[in-house]
């Protein structure tokens, strides 16, 4: 089947007046320097990460695991936000930053940060994880520490398993300077022929197909764990690649690449051909950094830096090792008392089966009242993976229409789709192929539906489909019946234990009726300006939210209840930020409860003294996106897929979802007061010296973490049993 390659240029931007905000006309002017660069934003989002790592509080291989977190975080930090601010500043186009700060020194601020907080990340491993992780019995050595047999068996492992695949690339003038790949470990190596004294240079990458550390011995706990790097291990067996050679200079070295992709959608040119075309690309673009250990000499430095053709801003000396995203792999030992300990996610009341070992019927309990879960205290497996199993085995099902941002390998949501086609339903899937990083497996994703009869439309053009919907049609008695699922999150069984997450499951008409018209103009060409209960970008939702905004803002003068909480992964976008200023003034209190990126600034006298805001990081990423109004009484709560960015609210397809259950509310209500609670640890953003992280009392006890709260909360949830 050929895909349904849509080519809309209009309809989801349409106007809508009735979403139009009320704006006082003599409202006063706000001062230029008001918001947090952005940039420098995420990078104390990615502090506050490596503070975990740092804190001997966090379980040891969770420390580990929140250093490598950091690295991958700064990796797509500069291969997607830094790669554009180049793009854009070497293209002329322009680059927002605040008043008297050009480009170019944006780019010199985020150089000195990152490289500041690149040398803490490694003092953090080398002098704090490290000998931590050592004396609780997991090492990471290196050769000279190893005994006489260790190195033996070492050797042996090295020539049988690693020496075969490893490629050393000369340079001379017979072989030019080789492509270096965008974040592979590399070994620059300096030689000089004993018989002519010739000096030479090579490059050795390290094999990104084998373990990143090597066991040493195979001994259990209680004995000692031993690993070495193998970068450590190929440089120490260097002899043997360069026979008849004088090894004088072996460093490390890692290159990070352009990778952000952007698209030319051309109406005459097939999206999906566009998007491979350009994943070609991406493996060539251009160096934006350049990784090197701390004892490089300035002879190889200066190769490296000519052919890389790069400037010294972009050049990061660190202590070895590099790229400790490797420590990844240290999460699969089997250490428990290293680690959080073990969460199963329980499940949703209403979904719990009314009988032991029995079967829940999703779809009365749906249809019962609306149901919301909080993943992944709440398991994904029993209530989103459920939910469409059951749809694709149910015979009175006729059809599913789902929206795919990212998902997993071998996904049970995938085959679930596949098996309901099979059976003979109609079922849609809006698979997003420009969700970046994922491109490659949502195209393979995409043509897997095909094959399986599930119709697949590829997203529209100029826009990316964000929005977490999952809509089905059902005959009982006679008639019709939608039943809907709006998330926060992806519909991703893996990422799903890790993020924090909500999602409304309602047979609610009105809710049935948007999302039937919402697909319809995703995969055709209606154009629909009203919704009941979902506020659509891009054409309503910013409006939409400044005008709850507004609202409050007139209520506080009027003397009328007021408030706003969101909760949100980032906010950068300007209006909404000023109107949240302009009803901090009116005296609305305002809490903000952001993870990533927060270019609102809190607590500025005459600004934004009624805000306050927050930041929690934990073993959970917090993920969801909420959104709370007081409205004189009357609570307006949203839950979404939705960030207050420019790309969410003017080049995405998003939407967020009202929640009507006085029981949805008072949840919602109870999570805010604990996450602004004093008695909680988080990190707050103040007026002059920005994120202060709050963990423990005045007497040095330790404050309530939310997840773990949050997490015996709802594993109290029970579903009373039934008397026979």
């Amino acid at each position: 089947m050929a895909a349904d390659i849509i080519r809309l240029d209009s309809g989801l931007g349409g106007d809508d007046d009735d979403f139009d905000p009320i704006v006082e006309a003599d409202a006063p002017e706000l001062p230029d320097n008001r918001y947090h660069d952005r940039e420098l934003s995420w990078l104390a989002f990615n502090q506050r990460v490596l503070e975990l790592a740092e804190d001997p509080a966090v379980p040891l291989l969770e420390r580990a695991n929140f250093l490598a977190i950091f690295a991958s975080n700064l990796d797509e930090f500069f291969m997607v936000r830094v790669a554009g601010l180049k793009r854009r500043i070497s293209t002329g186009i322009a680059v927002p930053t605040n008043i008297g700060r050009s480009p170019t020194g944006v780019l010199r601020d985020i150089s000195a940060a990152a490289h500041e907080l690149q040398l803490r990340h490694a003092r953090a491993w080398n002098d704090s994880v490290r000998p931590a992780l050592s004396e609780a019995g997991v090492s990471i050595v290196g050769w000279d520490s190893l005994s006489e047999q260790d190195q033996e068996h070492l050797g042996e492992y090295f020539s049988e398993n690693i020496f075969p695949v490893l490629m050393p690339l000369a340079v001379d003038p017979a072989h030019p300077f080789p492509y270096i790949s965008g974040l592979s470990l590399n070994l620059a190596v300096r030689v000089r022929n004993s018989r002519t004294g010739r000096q030479d240079f090579a490059r050795l990458k390290v094999p990104q197909m084998l373990p990143r550390f090597i066991a040493v011995d195979a001994a259990a706990f209680p004995e000692p764990i031993r690993y070495i790097a193998l970068e450590d291990l190929i440089a120490t067996h260097l002899d043997a690649l360069f026979p008849g050679m004088e090894v004088l200079e072996h460093h490390v070295f890692r290159v990070t690449r352009n990778e952000d992709v952007e698209i030319e959608e051309d109406e005459s040119e097939n999206l999906i051909q566009a998007l491979e075309k350009e994943l070609l690309r991406r493996r060539f673009g251009p160096p934006i950094r350049l990784e090197i250990t701390e004892d490089m000499d300035d002879v190889t430095l200066s190769l490296l830096v000519r052919e890389l053709d790069i400037t010294e801003h972009e050049v990061y000396r660190l202590p070895s090792p590099l790229d400790l995203g490797g420590l990844f792999s240290l999460g699969g030992i089997d250490r428990p008392e290293l680690k959080y300990p073990k969460h199963v996610p329980t499940t949703a009341l209403q979904f719990q089966p009314s009988e032991p070992n029995g079967k829940a019927n999703l779809f009365a309990a749906i249809s019962a009242r609306d149901v919301l879960v909080h993943h992944p205290y709440e398991s994904f497996n029993t209530s989103v993976q459920a939910f469409l199993e059951q749809a694709a085995a149910d015979p009175h099902v006729l059809a599913i229409k789902q929206t795919l941002y990212r998902t997993s390998g071998d996904s049970p949501i995938i085959e679930a789709l596949i098996d309901a086609a099979e059976a003979g339903k109609q079922v849609l899937a809006l698979v997003e192929i420009k969700a970046r990083f994922d491109e490659e497996a949502n195209i393979s994703w995409a043509r897997k539906l095909e094959k399986a009869g599930v119709h697949v439309v590829y997203g529209l053009v100029g826009l990316k489909t964000h929005c977490k919907l999952a809509l089905v049609i059902r005959e009982e008695q006679g008639t019709l019946r939608s039943y809907s699922h709006i998330g926060t999150g992806n519909y991703n069984p893996k990422t799903s234990r890790i993020y924090e997450d909500f999602g409304l499951f309602t047979a609610d008409p009105h809710v049935g009726r948007d999302l039937t018209r919402l697909f319809n103009e995703l995969s055709g060409y209606a154009i629909e300006k009203k919704f009941k209960r979902l506020l659509v970008a891009p054409r309503q939702l910013r409006k939409g939210l400044l005008k709850l905004i507004e609202t409050e803002r007139l209520n506080a003068e009027q003397g009328r209840p007021s408030g706003i909480r969101i909760k949100l992964n980032s906010i950068v976008d300007e209006a909404i930020i000023d109107a949240l200023y302009r009803a901090s003034n009116a005296g609305v209190p305002i809490d903000i409860w952001v993870r990533g990126i927060c270019g609102l600034k809190a607590g500025v006298p005459g600004l934004s003294e009624n805000i306050r805001v927050r930041s929690i990081l934990g073993r959970y990423l917090e993920h969801s996106r909420l959104f709370s109004f007081v409205a004189d009484g009357d609570p307006q709560v949203f839950i979404g897929s939705a960030d207050m960015m420019h790309r969410n609210l003017d080049r995405r397809v998003e939407a967020l979802v009202r929640l009507t259950d006085p029981a949805h509310l008072t949840e919602v209500a109870e999570l805010f007061d604990l996450a602004m609670d004093e008695g909680t640890s988080s990190w707050h953003l103040t007026a002059t010296e920005g994120w202060q992280r709050r963990s423990t009392g005045p007497d040095g006890e330790p404050l309530a973490d939310l997840q773990d709260i949050v997490m015996a909360r709802v594993a109290k949830r029970r579903r009373p049993r039934s008397r026979r």
